[in-house]
């Protein structure tokens, strides 16, 4: 299923209202948690700001703060798992998955259990925090683990129905969350479903896939590349794994031309999991657009993202440059 939703050309991002994608998360873990006792919580000492307090305030008893122990968070996740309960783990995601990806793979991944681990303050828009807190990998280590679901929404509104969604899904799954505030630009009608693309513009000239963050700044530059003439097809690919397949390639084989934005490594993220599938069933020419085998640095996130080269004008410039120079091979 491929549904349009959004026309870039009758809406004007730059209105859009702000707020944090992980506050979608908060509001989406209270609204599982109402709908099953099964659903329980587990902290490392960073409930409000992976806005989880509103689960624990709501359901005291079905709240578990481990303290500064990732390894025992999902440890203890994958043994209540395993007694019928659907846990949900939060911590940054430098930690987890950046400590304990060990107890991820044996306990929840290797077992099949319905572990529900939440990243936050993923990728650069993390801010003065650093390198240290700038989670960047993320993906890649994620992706990797069989039996994993990853998904990275779009906006706060889709981090709601990804909380709920991976709740009852039955799978060890892993959201990945900004800690800025970004445009909430999709709407509660538009739908969502794991392992399924949304088109949101129509193009014949280039596929732009984005994911997370990224999703916002590839509607802006189909806007750009619009006015120069260069029509974009841009698929939101919130779930990284499983990835819709047929709809990436279906785009690829109209246009030819793919390029991948995430805030994110480029090396075995959504560029690497894209060109995975197009080099086994469509060799397309692509262009990946993200963070090319570098750290994060300290910085205001806006700025940081002008210094990544992760802004819609500098993406837009960059997707222009790479298609003029790709025509010849055409």
């Amino acid at each position: 299923m491929i549904v349009q939703v959004i026309d870039v050309d009758h809406q004007d991002y730059s209105k859009s209202a702000q707020q944090t994608i992980r506050s979608g998360f908060g509001t989406g873990l209270l609204a599982a948690g109402r709908e099953s006792d099964r659903v329980v919580a587990l902290c490392a000492d960073l409930t409000e700001s992976t806005q989880m307090h509103l689960f624990r305030d709501a359901f005291p008893d079905r709240f578990i703060q481990v303290g500064v122990a990732e390894q025992n968070l999902v440890t203890v996740a994958a043994g209540l798992a395993h007694a019928g309960f659907i846990p949900f783990t939060t911590s940054y995601a430098a930690f987890s998955p950046g400590r304990n990806w060990e107890q991820i793979k044996t306990t929840a991944a290797l077992n099949d259990r319905p572990v529900k681990i939440i990243g936050a303050h993923t990728g650069v828009n993390v801010g003065p925090d650093g390198a240290t807190h700038q989670m960047l990998e993320d993906i890649a280590l994620m992706r990797v683990l069989p039996n994993m679901v990853v998904i990275a929404p779009a906006d706060s509104i889709e981090a709601e129905k990804a909380t709920r969604a991976i709740a009852f899904n039955d799978m060890p799954s892993y959201l990945r969350l900004a800690r800025d505030k970004t445009p909430v630009f999709t709407r509660p009608d538009t739908p969502f479903e794991i392992g399924k693309a949304l088109l949101l513009h129509s193009g014949d000239d280039v596929t732009i896939v984005a994911t997370g963050t990224m999703t916002y700044e590839a509607l802006s530059v189909a806007r750009i590349l619009a006015e120069r003439g260069i029509r974009a097809d841009v698929l939101h690919c919130a779930t990284i794994k499983p990835l819709d397949d047929e709809a990436i390639i279906a785009s690829a084989a109209r246009t030819r031309r793919v390029v991948t934005i995430e805030e994110a490594q480029i090396a075995g993220g959504l560029g690497g999991a894209v060109s995975e599938i197009l080099g086994e069933r469509l060799p397309t020419l692509m262009n990946r657009i993200g963070i090319r085998d570098r750290f994060g640095e300290s910085g205001a996130p806006r700025e940081l993202l002008t210094h990544f080269g992760l802004t819609a004008p500098q993406i837009a410039q960059s997707v222009d440059a790479w298609l003029a120079a790709a025509a010849p091979h055409s």
